[in-house]
């Protein structure tokens, strides 16, 4: 039996991963945009918000599996860096403050969800670590590691279009998008460095760096990753991006996730 026959009631419950931020006043709050919500609510899907937990290896395994216990889906959203050590590297001189907590939470998340073959949305930080989980590594800095590439952090509202991307046709993302070329917003110094085993790349910009992942298609594991943020297009209810949030729901509609 579907865990949510009634269409009246909340659409399936879907994990989103969240940061802790010290703010001004000096006081640690758990952070979020808001946007990410309010698209996967539009996409029928009920969000969840999880902290980075914090603790013991094992301590942040257990509380990873009673979230996912509870939840239909997973989205590993945009932030800070991923901790070099994290894929085997010696930290760039250009690396951004990370969250080792959140790193610990967001890579056991992505252990989980596969051993569970949960339904998994991944943006932006969220594909690399995707991809760090997964045993790959990351571009730590794209503009002194791959000098002469395309500004993929312009200082541009984040809701504008800054470049274009080619998609894998007959690709997972190709079919959510409708399209095989599209103009993404940028937010971004890192990247997928090496790809790790178990994904494909499925979506390139004119540089070559990496925009989509993906697991083959007779992968069990449903995941579909972009590099860009397409919950920055909430505003615009007839933007192209919010289908890659109807995918995930249509993935779950589906029976994706392993019965529980």
């Amino acid at each position: 039996m579907p865990r949510h026959p009634d269409r009246s009631a909340p659409g399936p419950l879907v994990a989103v991963t969240a940061t802790i931020h010290n703010d001004d006043d000096g006081v640690a709050r758990v952070r979020l945009g808001a946007a990410y919500l309010r698209v996967i609510e539009r996409a029928g899907l009920t969000p969840v918000v999880v902290p980075p937990f914090a603790g013991t290896p094992d301590a942040v395994a257990a509380a990873v599996g009673r979230v996912l216990d509870a939840v239909d889906g997973l989205v590993l959203t945009g932030g800070e860096d991923v901790e070099p050590a994290r894929y085997g590297a010696a930290p760039s001189p250009h690396i951004q403050k990370g969250t080792p907590a959140r790193d610990a939470t967001e890579l056991a998340l992505v252990e989980e969800a596969r051993r569970r073959a949960l339904p998994t949305l991944a943006i932006c930080r969220g594909v690399q670590v995707l991809n760090v989980a997964l045993g790959g590594s990351l571009i730590q800095d794209i503009p002194t590691e791959r000098p002469g590439s395309l500004d993929h952090d312009p200082d541009l509202a984040r809701d504008v279009r800054t470049h274009p991307i080619r998609i894998l046709p007959g690709s997972r993302t190709s079919a959510a998008l409708g399209t095989d070329a599209l103009q993404v917003n940028s937010v971004h110094h890192q990247a997928v460095d090496r790809i790790a085993s178990g994904l494909v790349v499925t979506a390139t910009s004119p540089d070559g760096i990496v925009e989509g992942v993906e697991t083959p298609a007779d992968d069990p594991w449903w995941v579909l990753g972009v590099q860009w943020h397409p919950e920055e297009f909430v505003a615009d209810v007839h933007a192209p991006d919010h289908t890659l949030f109807a995918a995930l729901a249509a993935a779950l509609a589906l029976g994706a996730a392993v019965p529980r």
